[in-house]
């Protein structure tokens, strides 16, 4: 079955204590997208400006993502820079340019309504209803969403929390939202607010899985240094969406196994600046690192 990814489209200029990179490929939706193409068909949505280069439309294409619903418009492609410290966990934004982003309104065609998975990538929770409401009952939703939309669009995003299946945050963002230190509470408080599936993502640490079933602790993949975390979530969360989408069965006997693999795709993510890394993979390697994980977390 194949996969909507809506989000943003951007151009990321990433800066690290040892190396700088202008203008890469980025944005949540590029990131999910490229994660979710290694396991089932997907469909983009997102804006670009007239600035965008053609090689990375070429890209999109190169791991068959459809790009019917990409817009293409006058102005300028969002552009944002930012610079890590050697603790690669510690980030700062130097630059932020919306271009034609800041007007992007999402757009489906017949045949995006009908898409049986959908990926509402991290965008403001008004933009997330604005899909819901063009789609024609898709089996699954999945929503990401970040410290700004908590701050800034919290009526929406609690409206939203009751029209998706599974909800994707950071373990800060999970407290934030729910007043909650501990995680386990904080979970319990997001599944009455609607959504059956809850994900807290951990970087480093892995990432929670929370659902009927009862909860899982998924690994992230050990690495032996981390060029670049930018896009790391998105990927994840992409890769995951991509496996379920692909998988045989009900969601919920895959959701485990999709969790393992979105943590692999998320390490390749990390081995390379912006999507460099990522667009050199193969689904063999893929597989080669979910089983090496899968031994590692053997109990």
């Amino acid at each position: 079955m194949s996969v909507l990814v809506v989000g943003s489209t951007a151009l990321d200029s990433i800066k690290t204590p040892y190396r700088e990179n202008p203008r890469l490929l980025g944005g949540s939706a590029s990131h999910a997208a490229v994660a979710a193409s290694f396991f089932a068909p997907v469909k983009l949505v997102g804006v670009v400006g007239e600035d965008f280069p053609g090689r990375y439309i070429r890209l999109y294409r190169r791991h068959g993502i459809d790009l019917e619903g990409l817009q293409i418009t006058a102005g300028k492609t969002f552009h944002w820079a930012g610079e890590y410290e050697i603790n690669m966990n510690n980030r700062r934004t130097l630059k932020t340019e919306l271009g034609v982003f800041e007007s992007f309104t999402p757009k489906l065609s017949r045949s995006h309504q009908r898409t049986p998975f959908v990926l509402l990538a991290n965008i403001a929770p008004s933009l997330q209803h604005h899909v819901l409401d063009q789609m024609h009952r898709p089996k699954f939703v999945v929503a990401d969403t970040m410290d700004l939309w908590l701050n800034i669009a919290l009526k929406d995003l609690l409206k939203l929390l009751r029209r998706i299946d599974a909800f994707v945050l950071n373990d800060s963002e999970a407290r934030q939202l729910t007043g909650e230190n501990n995680i386990v509470a904080a979970v319990k408080k997001i599944h009455r607010l609607g959504p059956r599936f809850v994900i807290v993502k951990k970087g480093e640490h892995g990432a929670i899985l929370s659902g009927p079933a009862g909860m899982f602790l998924s690994p992230a993949y050990p690495l032996h240094s981390v060029i670049d975390p930018t896009g790391a979530g998105d990927s994840f969360v992409g890769g995951l969406v991509g496996y379920l989408a692909g998988a045989k069965g009900p969601i919920e006997s895959s959701l485990r196994r999709a969790m393992i693999y979105g943590s692999v795709v998320a390490s390749f993510c990390c081995e390379g600046f912006g999507l460099n890394r990522t667009t050199r993979v193969t689904r063999k390697h893929i597989e080669q690192r979910a089983r090496h994980l899968e031994k590692l977390a053997r109990f």
